[in-house]
Formats: C-alpha cells, structure tokens, sequence
C-alpha cells in the first residue's frame, strides 16, 4: 500500500456502513457463512486489489442489503453520510430490479451490469463473486447450481473482469477451473439418478 492509499484508507469512515450492514447478521448464504462476513470478505478483496475509492468501499460493505433485508430505506444510505447518495446509486446498480412480487431474472441482471453498469460497478461484482465462487464448493453443494453458477460467472462476470481489471480476471479464471476440477472430482460420489 502506498502513502496516498494509506491516507485515504486513514480519513474514510466505514463504521456508519458496517452498521447498516449488521442488518445482515444471521442472513443465510446458499454457498455457506452469512451475508454479513460476505460483505466483509467482498470489501477486503477490493482492499487486497487496492482500491481506495470510499464509494466503492462502502458499497461493498451494504451490496446486498436491499436484496437480502428490507429493513433499511434508500434514505437511511443517501443520508448517511456525504458519500451516500451515491453509495446509493452504485448499490443500485449491482442489486437486482424488483417489480411487484418478481425478481430480475439472473440472466438480465447480469446483462444489464455487463452492458450498462458503471466500472464501480463491474468492479465490486467481480469482488462480489471472487467471494462467492471461493465459499462455493462442489463438494457439498448441488451439482447443477455449482454448474450454473459457474456458467453465468463465465458467460457474465468475466467479460466485466476482462473490461475492469486483469488480475481479478486472473483470479476468476483460476477460482473456476478448480471449482471445474473439484465438481470432475466429486462427480464420482454423488448419486446416480435412476431411469
């Protein structure tokens, strides 16, 4: 970390968006642990690739909260602090679109971001699904969703690491092929479906 680093990480506030993010203590992840220690992980990979932009860093500290708890408005983020209208606005990109009681299909969601989302936000989903992708193991997991998953991360989420940064691209394809690996290994103890 350089000097400028060090000061910026120095002078940024993060304790109001790790307590809106307690929201997501005890919030289940399909791939394991909690959206909280998610939130977590995504802010330190962003740190680890030293990005020291306090929109972004805080985004990632509240990415998921819309998605995943509906106890925090728009207004609570936007006035939190001088960066939260547009801490707001990134989060709003990298959270999925609702209308009425339907989600955004996952495949237009990531589309969208692909085609229409800012570098910040091409950036903090790169970190989001680094984290996803290490917490997602194929041995202890449905064979079709590790599949899926790591189809949309081919198909989507590595064109955005291609676009933002090379050496998250790096660690995405790398990441993938030993979750490839790891489903060829463990293939051999699931069950065989009958005919």
């Amino acid at each position: 970390m350089n000097n400028l680093e060090k000061a910026r990480l120095a002078n940024m506030v993060l304790a109001p968006y790790i307590q809106k993010a307690t929201a997501l203590q005890g919030k289940f992840r399909y791939v394991g642990g909690n959206q909280f220690r998610h939130a977590f992980s995504t802010l330190a990979i962003l740190m680890d690739y030293h990005y020291f932009d306090p929109i972004l860093l805080k985004a990632s500290l509240i990415h998921d909260v819309f998605e995943d708890v509906k106890c925090v408005s728009a207004n609570e983020i936007i006035y939190l602090d001088e960066d939260g209208k547009k801490v707001y606005e990134l989060v709003m990109e990298v959270t999925r679109r609702t209308t009425g009681d339907e989600d955004e299909p996952k495949d237009v969601y990531l589309t969208r971001i692909l085609a229409e989302g800012s570098v910040n936000a091409k950036i903090l989903k790169c970190a989001d699904r680094i984290s996803n992708l290490t917490d997602l193991h194929s041995d202890i997991f449905n064979k079709s969703y590790v599949k899926k998953y790591i189809n949309e991360s081919k198909k989507w989420v590595l064109p955005m690491a291609k676009e933002v940064n090379q050496n998250m691209l790096f660690e995405l394809k790398d990441i993938i092929r030993r979750r490839e690996e790891n489903m060829k290994f463990y293939a051999q103890f699931w069950p065989v479906k009958k005919k």
